[in-house]
């Protein structure tokens, strides 16, 4: 009974201090309640926290969870981990010809772009194999995901949406191409790259009036037809004169896009393949043909927290599972799990905490910004913490914070966190006496879009301030 009265009392998230002014303020004019906010402003060397204002509650933090996965990796797996996409055989090559089936395996690898799947179908035809007459297999069973798994619904009319391709073991290129529209005189050229075998393109644009090259998606229309295995895109419209336009856009399955990409890579090199694709499992005493390993750990984790990567961070969380010790758990439950117990190891129990993918992309991932923060102020003591704090956006530069906050540009290290109804910050703030504080605010409310400025206040308050203004909070 006094336990459960603990945790309602923690969770009632009375405040230490009234919000800054201007940030009720901000608050105001978007027209949002305060009890709608969860903010936590605590001292990096672990003192007393100097606001918490609803910080007990639990929040959908957006993004920012996405601090909870790279923090944990970092610790759990080491800044220099890496991932390694071998191609792999049992079969014999005899001039040049693999009577026998190709393995190419994956270990959930979040970076295997286009460039490095290039030079890995380059390292086997440099191996001295030019005609593949077994079949391509894909062992994709580094990962044990649920079989029920929805995809997440992000109330958009728009299809292949990059930010939503679900994880793989063998994901590549963050199965997405890019469509490239480049004009002139004589026309419109559309393109895709890379180009798939499985992906057809229709293109019917034509040239339109005027110049406004930065406007051109007003006058194209994208009709992407996916049906998994194979896709068709269609485009259609006008294009002006004499300009260049990309976009990015998700196809297929992760196995039919990494299979078509190798195939046309294979034969784009002047390879031979008369086989069949399938799944399967290389067998232990397949011999290394060629093999691609990732850039480290931290470069991962800066791309992830630097652009709010969601798959590059769902696959990073489900390398948390994989390499756990084998129980016979899914791989998402066994990621969960080592996340949790890891952060119970350093103090940080988090009874609210509910993890779905570590990416933040979801309607239930629930955390407290007072917990968020105790976390960040963990990691701010670590030595670990130049690696971490170094990958989050820096406001007014880089990453997502790249366009906020201009007139404190570097004041501050911030994760950011978007979805329907959620905005949230969560971060490193450095104050006008040179002090570091932890800021974390998480938004949940249906006016969410329009609260931006109320985050940035409170970012804005703490840059603006002494020390001692900022811990006079508390009183």
């Amino acid at each position: 009974m006094k336990r459960a009265l603990l945790f309602l009392l923690l969770c009632s998230g009375a405040a230490t201090a009234a919000l800054p002014a201007e940030v009720e303020s901000a608050l105001a004019k978007a027209g949002v309640p305060a009890s709608a906010l969860a903010a936590a402003i605590l001292p990096v060397d672990g003192g007393a926290a100097v606001l918490l204002e609803n910080a007990g509650r639990p929040m959908n933090p957006a993004s920012t969870m996405k601090l909870v996965t790279t923090w944990s990796a970092l610790n759990l797996l080491g800044p220099a981990y890496s991932w390694k996409t071998q191609l792999l055989s049992d079969a014999p090559a005899v001039n040049g010809v693999l009577n026998g089936p190709l393995y190419l395996k994956g270990s959930g690898d979040p970076k295997l772009t286009f460039e490095r799947m290039w030079l890995l179908v380059r390292e086997l035809r440099a191996a001295g194999i030019s005609d593949l007459r077994g079949d391509l297999v894909l062992d994709r069973s580094a990962f044990r995901l649920p079989a029920a798994t929805s995809a997440f619904d992000d109330d958009s009319d728009e299809s292949g949406q990059p930010y939503l391709v679900p994880p793989d073991a063998l994901t590549s290129n963050f199965g997405s191409v890019r469509l490239m529209l480049r004009s002139d005189a004589n026309g419109v050229r559309a393109t895709l790259e890379p180009a798939l075998d499985r992906v057809r393109l229709d293109s019917s644009i034509k040239l339109g009036p005027g110049a406004n090259c930065a406007a051109w998606k007003d006058g194209v229309q994208l009709k992407i037809n996916d049906a998994g295995p194979q896709a068709s895109v269609s485009i259609t419209g006008r294009f002006p004169s004499d300009c260049a336009g990309d976009r990015y856009f998700a196809v297929l399955d992760a196995k039919s896009y990494t299979a078509s990409l190798f195939r046309s890579l294979w034969q784009e090199q002047g390879g031979r393949f008369s086989g069949q694709v399938r799944d399967g499992v290389a067998p232990l005493q397949a011999r290394v043909l060629a093999s691609s390993v990732s850039p480290p750990l931290t470069e991962m984790v800066r791309d992830i927290n630097k652009f709010s990567n969601n798959l590059m961070a769902r696959q990073l969380f489900l390398t948390l599972g994989a390499t756990a010790p084998e129980d016979g758990r899914d791989t998402v439950t066994a990621a969960d799990m080592r996340v949790r117990g890891w952060l119970q190891q350093q103090g940080l129990a988090m009874p609210e905490l509910r993890l779905e993918n570590g990416a933040g992309l979801s309607r239930v991932e629930r955390i407290s910004a007072e917990h968020l923060g105790q976390m960040l102020v963990s990691a701010y003591r670590s030595p670990l913490a130049p690696e971490f704090i170094s990958s989050l956006p820096i406001v007014g530069i880089d990453g997502t914070m790249k366009k906020r906050l201009k007139n404190e540009a570097g004041a501050a290290h911030i994760k950011t966190g978007t979805l329907k109804d959620v905005r949230a910050v969560a971060g490193y703030v450095r104050d006008q006496q040179g002090r570091d504080w932890v800021v974390v605010a998480l938004l949940n409310h249906p006016k969410a879009p329009g609260a931006m400025p109320v985050l940035d206040a409170l970012l804005r308050w703490v840059a603006a301030r002494q020390s001692a203004e900022i811990a006079a909070l508390r009183s």
